[in-house]
């Protein structure tokens, strides 16, 4: 039997999967926790996949390796290797102001026109979350931590690069899908814009080499072949087996709303990403800041657990007696509202209960990820299945009213680390080579349907507007 391990380097955690390369039989598995917040050294995630490594039985009798990771962070190194400040994650907002003054400049100060620009230049336009903003605001902010950089990486990148034990900082490796989400590589091309990069930064550290789908990356100090590793969300649809016409709905910190797709897409109006994926296709995305939170959320507010919340969210009518919840708790990304707060539309006497809270929370934070299917949608997307996957797939009360909110029957695969599995059916595919990554299979799958409520997404639109009326951009 041939090993492989898959790493999903998660802003909350480090899961290691260790798999029979040919059939996908999990063997063992391990994991660690990250530190809190959204700023961390990334020291802390060598840290924790050591721990989940030793958790998960070693790597000494694996053959091959690859790394999933968060997007979007930015980890700067100095000429000697060594990490120059803490990373900071993609779900840092602070970058929001670097974000729009970059949209604006592209356009020579007509903001519609900067994100054609860019849109058409890289597949996506800046938001906080991109790599590139970040660049700006350290330019901005720390003056002399953005001298110090020579080169700048992501966190599956580094994560990889320390496999290697290399120390040099012009040795890190990328692959296409998580260099997609820089906002200085271009999808449709295929390299980077280091013209975009200067005008972000103001210099041109080095920036990783992009291998190609099963390209080796090289190899650990235990032999193991290294995979090119890839994006959290690129690594998930190979963890699902996503093929053209799937759509996967991912509730994990984050929401993600993706489809592999045969070209690669432009759009200006921000809400859809134009990333690539991990197998030489594309990956357009839509992604909100706020999901599994926010069930964290109503389920502190109602003083339960996440099974008692399902149980009192599935208690009340669908549309909440029209109590509705507009979910943006720790800002927003779609729509682009990194300084916004949540807020609850509705209250009455007779929606004043726990189960009305708990369904209005879950058809928000469902509403949101249906407003980014219609985002994929309008950008020519082919919807033939809807998986739902992440942590926060696994509520019944997700999994039941979903179907309602979307219109769409919708499939729930076994409870899995899809990221970690999608890096370790890479690092199948890097050691057992062919034109395709191994087929595994997924075990059974679980459709749910419901009859469409289209009150509910007409109720939250209005709540929506009326909360977004109320922000400034």
């Amino acid at each position: 039997m041939t090993l492989v391990a898959g790493v999903d380097t998660s802003t909350q955690s480090c899961k290691v999967v260790i798999r029979d390369a040919q059939t996908g039989a999990l063997v063992r598995e391990g994991r660690a926790g990250h530190p809190d917040g959204t700023e961390v050294h990334p020291d802390a995630w060598w840290t924790a996949l050591d721990a989940a490594v030793d958790q998960a039985g070693g790597l000494a009798d694996v053959a091959a390796v690859a790394v999933g990771g968060q997007q979007h962070g930015m980890v700067c190194l100095d000429e000697a290797g060594e990490v120059v400040r803490p990373a900071l994650l993609w779900n840092d907002t602070r970058s929001a102001p670097a974000a729009a003054d970059l949209v604006a400049e592209l356009g020579d100060g007509d903001v519609a026109a900067g994100a054609k620009a860019w849109a058409q230049a890289v597949g996506t336009v800046p938001v906080a979350s991109l790599t590139v903003t970040k660049l700006r605001w350290l330019a901005e902010h720390e003056p002399e931590s953005a001298r110090r950089t020579a080169a700048v990486c992501l966190p599956h990148d580094w994560l990889t690069w320390r496999l290697t034990g290399s120390r040099d900082p012009f040795a890190v490796t990328t692959d296409r899908g998580d260099a997609s989400g820089t906002g200085y590589w271009s999808p449709s091309t295929g390299a980077y814009r280091p013209d975009l990069l200067r005008r972000a930064f103001g210099a041109e550290p080095a920036l990783p080499r992009v291998l190609g789908p099963a390209e080796r990356a090289g190899q650990t100090r235990g032999g193991a072949i290294l995979g090119p590793g890839t994006g959290d969300n690129a690594a998930a649809a190979l963890g699902v087996g996503l093929l053209p016409g799937d759509v996967v709905v991912s509730i994990g910190t984050s929401g993600t709303v993706f489809s592999v797709a045969d070209a690669p897409t432009a759009d200006d109006s921000g809400l859809v990403a134009g990333f690539a994926d991990a197998t030489g296709h594309f990956l357009p995305l839509v992604c909100t800041l706020n999901a599994a939170r926010v069930l964290d959320a109503a389920a502190a507010l109602a003083g339960v657990d996440h099974e008692r919340l399902a149980d009192l969210a599935l208690a009340a009518p669908p549309g909440a007696d029209g109590l509705t919840v507009v979910p943006y708790l720790e800002g927003e990304r779609t729509p682009n509202r990194p300084l916004s707060t949540g807020a609850v539309h509705g209250l009455t006497l007779r929606n004043a209960t726990p189960a009305h809270l708990a369904r209005a929370a879950v058809e928000g934070m469902l509403c949101a990820l249906a407003d980014g299917l219609d985002a994929l949608l309008a950008q020519g997307a082919t919807v033939n299945r809807v998986f739902l996957v992440g942590g926060g797939a696994r509520s019944r009360a997700v999994q039941q009213i979903a179907p309602s909110v979307f219109g769409l029957p919708v499939l729930v695969p076994p409870p899995g680390e899809y990221v970690a599995d999608g890096a370790a059916r890479q690092a199948a595919w890097v050691a057992l080579g062919g034109a395709e990554a191994p087929a595994w299979s997924l075990g059974t799958t679980a459709t749910y349907e419901a009859e469409p409520v289209p009150a509910v997404r007409q109720r939250y639109a209005e709540a929506r507007d009326h909360t977004l009326n109320r922000l400034t951009p």
